[in-house]
């Protein structure tokens, strides 16, 4: 019997599901089709989809053998880089459709606050290969998908506070989500709490950590899973999921997929404790290597890009 999951009302009014299986370097061939069927089997409603994870295919043919009715499903992709000027928009969204076989999304995001040439379409670009397209200009374009229909719900993605604060005055549809690195090591308290009162949703991507982020490995919140007999990552996952946050875990296990669907409920001390960590690393910055992207993640050392 598939888990039934909880939604989160987006500002629009739409529903989406606040677990979420993610798709980013899930690449190897076959491995993901079968990934996506027995997460659905298992209950996930909610895909999280990228144009640049190059994997949309193989994702659309397993949304396309599924007996689950398309309107019980949500999916989310992302338009690059390379298409944020405005009449390169339409047409991306046409390819990420084709790729994924469907006829609409239910929420299409903005994947980075900045631009790269059109002739770029690899996530290894250098500095010269950036370029000013006003944020709106992308958006606009973005707000007129959903005025035709081939999109439920617009958002962002890696979007600091200082851009939203500039931006959200200037929309006429502000956005229903803002997907974020957000784990116990990379908390974004300011952040969440800004969005959070603006009515724009959290996502949260790498909530688990990963790589060489190894929340898993913590002391505290493998005692705190010890002591609720689960996994550290249903602790990651509980403790940001109790502060409103959809999460897009991942995994091709199928004991991992079912684990990351059984949340726990922590105690307010235990909440609040792992508020109080100490650790702050980020998996995801750009800057590491173009310092001309510094201002992504840290508003108060560089300047906010063309609005």
């Amino acid at each position: 019997m598939p888990m039934t999951i909880k939604n989160i009302k987006l500002n629009n009014g739409v529903l989406m599901p606040e677990i979420g299986l993610g798709t980013w370097k899930a690449d190897r061939t076959g491995v993901l089709e079968q990934t996506v069927k027995t997460a659905i089997d298992l209950g996930y409603r909610h895909i999280d989809c990228a144009k640049i994870y190059n994997n949309q295919r193989e994702i659309g043919k397993a949304l396309k053998e599924t007996s689950v009715p398309r309107k019980e499903l949500f999916i989310t992709s992302k338009i690059f880089q390379n298409k944020h000027r405005p009449e390169l928009v339409p047409g991306a969204v046409d390819e990420i459709l084709d790729e994924l076989q469907l006829e609409y999304l239910d929420l299409l995001l903005m994947h980075w606050p900045y631009a790269l040439r059109p002739e770029q379409d690899s996530a290894d670009f250098t500095a010269e290969e950036v370029e000013d397209v006003p944020i709106m200009d992308t958006w606009k374009a973005m707000e007129a998908l959903v005025d035709s229909g081939k999109v439920r719900a617009i958002g962002v993605s890696n979007f600091n506070k200082t851009i939203l604060e500039k931006m959200i005055p200037q929309c006429r549809i502000v956005p229903a989500t803002n997907q974020v690195e957000v784990h116990p090591y990379n908390q974004e308290r300011e952040l969440v709490t800004y969005c959070q009162s603006k009515g724009i949703a959290i996502t949260g991507y790498c909530p688990l950590g990963g790589g060489k982020i190894n929340v898993m490995n913590d002391d505290f919140i493998k005692r705190i899973a010890e002591a609720h007999g689960c996994t550290p990552a249903q602790v990651s996952l509980s403790w940001l999921l109790a502060r409103g946050i959809i999460v897009i875990p991942k995994s091709n296990h199928e004991t991992r997929l079912k684990q990351n669907l059984r949340t726990v409920t922590l105690t307010s001390d235990e909440l609040r404790m792992i508020g109080h960590i100490k650790t702050h690393e980020r998996k995801v910055d750009p800057s590491r290597d173009i310092e001309k992207l510094k201002w992504v993640f840290h508003e108060d050392e560089a300047k906010c890009p063309v609005i």
